[in-house]
Order: C-alpha cells, then sequence, then structure tokens
C-alpha cells in the first residue's frame, strides 16, 4: 500500500511540473523562428567536437589553473587566442586576485591503542585553500573527535585546547544518489569553512575534517575555508574518508596522537584577468546576454570538471554560430570567470566595474555544477517571466534538457553578485549524482568528462543564450 502511494504521489508531482514548466500555448511567428534557429544551433553544437578539445587542451596541455599561478593566466590567454579565431572582440578585464601556493602535506599518527612499537601510519591529507601553515617541523598532538561544531563546543575548551580536532563530517551520499547531490554538499560543506575559526576560539591547534565528497577512493578533497577576523588562524585540512573512519574507532580506545605538517603560503595579491569576448548584437549591440563558466580551478587535479567544462561549453556558441553563418541582434558575451574557487574576485570585480551597465544585461547564464548529463535550467526569473522560456524548453525537450525550475537565490557563484544588481541569472541543470565523486580532489581530470554530455550541455546553452539574444522583450528578475 505504501509503494502504491508513493507512486501515486510521484505521478501527481510529475503530471503538477509538467503543466508548470511545460506549458503548452500557442508559439508567435517570432517564436517559430527563433526555435527552428534554435534547433539549428542545437544540432550543430551536438556534432561538434570543438569544446571537448578545448577542455582537453585546458586540462591536458596547460594543467591545473589555481588563482594566482601561471597556469591560470595562461589558460586566459590560450581562451582569448581560440576565441580571436572565430572573430570575436576581446574585452581586457583586469583585477587583483588572491595568491595561495600549497606547499608540503603530511599526517602520520604516531600514537594509538594497540599499535606495533616503532611504527606509525600514514594519513592522506591535503591542506584547504586558504590555510596557514603549521611551523616547518609540525605539529603533534593528542586528536579530539567530534561529529559536528556543536559538538565540539559542548565539550568545552578544556577538552579540545592544545588538541587537533578531527570533525568526523559526513556527506549524505543517499541524498545525492536521489538527485540532490547540491543540497547534500551545501549541508556537508559548512563544517569546512567554519570549523577552524571555532575550534580556534576553543583554543584547538589544528583541524582536520572528513573530506566532504560522495565516494570513498582515499582521495582527500580540498576546498576554501574563511577565518573569522576575531580568533587566531590555524592550520586546516581534509583527510579522506577512509583515514577519518580509523582514527573515529582508534579514538574510542584510547589515546590518538598525530602529527601534522601543511606549509601552505598565501603570497601578495596579484594581477589576473576574466576571460571576455564577444559576439556584438546587430540590432542592440549594447544589450548583453552572458554564457558562462570559471576558469580557474583547485591546484590537486586539472579543474575538468571544475569548471573547464562550463567555459569550454560557453566558447562552443562561437564555433557554432560563425558555422551556421547566425549573428544575434543583442551581444551575446562569453565569460570565463577568474577566481571563483578561492575569493570570487573576477565575478565581484565585473559586477563594479560595469555596474552602470547592469540594466543593458539581459541575463547571465552560468554552468558550474559538473558535466553531467544537462538536465535543463535553473532560472532566478519573476515567476510571470517563466512563459517566455516555453519555446526553449520545446526545443531541447529532443535531447533531455527540457527541464525548468524557478528558484528564489542565484544559481551560480560568479552570477550572484549580477543577481543582486537585479540581472535574471540562470544555472544549467546537470546531473550530479556522481559529480562529488571527484570536485576537489587529484582525481577531477579530463579523463572523467563523457565526451557527449560535454555536447549536449554546450547545445543546451548555446540554444538559450541565442533564445536571450534574440527574443521579443525581455525576462525580469522581480
Amino acid at each position: 500500500m505504501k509503494i502504491r502511494s508513493l507512486i501515486l504521489t510521484f505521478l501527481l508531482l510529475s503530471q503538477f511540473a509538467d503543466s508548470q514548466l511545460r506549458k503548452q500555448r500557442e508559439f508567435s511567428p517570432a517564436e517559430q523562428v527563433l526555435m527552428r534557429q534554435m534547433a539549428q544551433i542545437q544540432k550543430a553544437a551536438l556534432e561538434s567536437d570543438a569544446a571537448y578539445r578545448w577542455l582537453a587542451h585546458f586540462c591536458n596541455n596547460i594543467g591545473p589553473r589555481l588563482t594566482g599561478s601561471p597556469q591560470a593566466d595562461f589558460a586566459v590567454l590560450y581562451g582569448q587566442a581560440e576565441l580571436r579565431k572565430l572573430g570575436l572582440k576581446i574585452v581586457t578585464h583586469k583585477m587583483l586576485v588572491p595568491h595561495w601556493v600549497r606547499g608540503a602535506e603530511t599526517a602520520r599518527l604516531v600514537e594509538w591503542p594497540g599499535m606495533t612499537p616503532g611504527t606509525s601510519q600514514k594519513l592522506l591529507v591535503t591542506a584547504l585553500g586558504g590555510s596557514v601553515a603549521t611551523p616547518q617541523e609540525g605539529i603533534t598532538a593528542d586528536v579530539v573527535v567530534v561529529d559536528s561544531i556543536a559538538d565540539m563546543k559542548a565539550l568545552g575548551a578544556e577538552k579540545v585546547r592544545g588538541k587537533i580536532v578531527i570533525f568526523n563530517n559526513f556527506f549524505d551520499k543517499a541524498m545525492a544518489r536521489s538527485g540532490h547531490a547540491f543540497e547534500a554538499y551545501g549541508k556537508a560543506v559548512q563544517v569546512r569553512g567554519r570549523g577552524a575559526s571555532e575550534a580556534a576560539r576553543l583554543g584547538a591547534v589544528a583541524t582536520l575534517i572528513r573530506s566532504v565528497g560522495s565516494a570513498e577512493f582515499r582521495v582527500p578533497h580540498t576546498g576554501g575555508l574563511i577565518y573569522a577576523k576575531d580568533v587566531p588562524q590555524i592550520p586546516a585540512g581534509a583527510l579522506t574518508h577512509e583515514d577519518v573512519s580509523t582514527i573515529v574507532d582508534l579514538a574510542q580506545q584510547g589515546r590518538v596522537r598525530l602529527h601534522l605538517t601543511l606549509t601552505p603560503q598565501t603570497l601578495p595579491d596579484v594581477e589576473s584577468s576574466n576571460l571576455i569576448a564577444d559576439i556584438p548584437g546587430t540590432e542592440h549591440p549594447e544589450e548583453i546576454v552572458i554564457i558562462s563558466g570559471h576558469i580557474d580551478s583547485w591546484d590537486l587535479g586539472t579543474g575538468a570538471l571544475d569548471d573547464g567544462a562550463g567555459v569550454v561549453a560557453a566558447m562552443q556558441i562561437a564555433e557554432t554560430l560563425k558555422w551556421l553563418g547566425l549573428k544575434p541582434k543583442r551581444t551575446i558575451r562569453i565569460v570565463g570567470w577568474m577566481n571563483e574557487e578561492n575569493g570570487g574576485r573576477g565575478a565581484k570585480a565585473y559586477a563594479t566595474d560595469f555596474a552602470s551597465l547592469m540594466g543593458d544585461h539581459i541575463a547571465a547564464i552560468e554552468m558550474d555544477s559538473g558535466a553531467g548529463h544537462a538536465l535543463g535550467f535553473q532560472l532566478r526569473v519573476a515567476e510571470k517571466s517563466m512563459d517566455l522560456f516555453a519555446p526553449v524548453t520545446t526545443v531541447l525537450d529532443a535531447q533531455g534538457a527540457g527541464l525548468l525550475q524557478r528558484t528564489d537565490g542565484s544559481p551560480g557563484a560568479d552570477i550572484g553578485d549580477l543577481d543582486e544588481l537585479g540581472v535574471p541569472t540562470i544555472g544549467m541543470w546537470n546531473d550530479g549524482r556522481d559529480y562529488f565523486h571527484y570536485h576537489h580532489t587529484p582525481a577531477d581530470t579530463f579523463d572523467k568528462v563523457d565526451k557527449r554530455n560535454l555536447q549536449e550541455n554546450a547545445a543546451a546553452m548555446a540554444a538559450l543564450a541565442w533564445y536571450l539574444a534574440n527574443m521579443e522583450g525581455r525576462p525580469q528578475q522581480k
């Protein structure tokens, strides 16, 4: 009976979603023209390997692109060169960005119940982005294991002072498998951002978290932390899922001591730039539709999923429109944002430097949710504007990317600043069930990207951008 009830509920919800997202209505002659053009663009993008070739070069030839590194700046130059070949106008936009450099990373258990005398156990560790360093010789201290920040606070300073805090935080894999990977990540990642400062308030000498990821490959996941201004900064890293599980078991048996060495450096800010190139509009060149991803990546892998795929999917529209001989009425602006991973400086600088032109920004699209199958888009637009996207849904249904979901917050990190200025923002909606297996790890490499999925993402992004650049009227955010 329960199963039958769940099936009935699912069918009712599906019917409701169809009624909300796939409203059947008559399309105007202008919309029908745009739909035929979108279908052309979709077909051409699905048959092109340009995005895949560009991604291979970003990942394999240029490599990791951490902000401030030579590779990050060289990636911008490479993207500019490729888009210049396609006849695009390059827009120079520079800003100062953070320059954090990873150093040595080692961790070993040096004392635990039942240990073999004279031995130690190696742990796999990585520093969290922005972490301060331990002394060169490292830190040796007892560990204290907690499940959450609240549990640590309940222990009090007496039990935390002078210790290395191990956060036994869990990523909800069942939630991720059910299609809510990003919600699972949002819950698990909070300790990564705040844990070190909260532990420092209680006198801890360092913190290590269970890596925020959805698989157990004994691979550590990095990611940025945020230090509070009113407490000392202490070293912070991430251990693999397996190593934290080992420590949890040993700590239940008795005293555990750990030696940790992390030697990252925060160097002075350096100048860098966003990758920006325009396909000028023929009728309203002053009006802009942004299609984007972020060009920087963490330094452990080569940033294929996060977010090289988003950048090349955005770039694909340039090759597609040139091949088809199509020119938009409004300007389509391709953006590879710099510094999404550890500061968001590129997006902030754009919102500041182009603030007076925000009224001319029709919408901003971003792909930063991996390179899984394209499901559709999440839109930060007014309810009354949703019906405007019916032509997009109809065309993209052919490739299984016709879902539209309205959100109350910006669906992308880099376009969030534009959202705050009133620009309608749209995020690519990907199947993310496997995304956090590799996210922020050494395994985020080119081989993890399926060529067909990337083509589908590029096709969906291009079709939507074309529609926004040529539609009658414009969507409203509120």
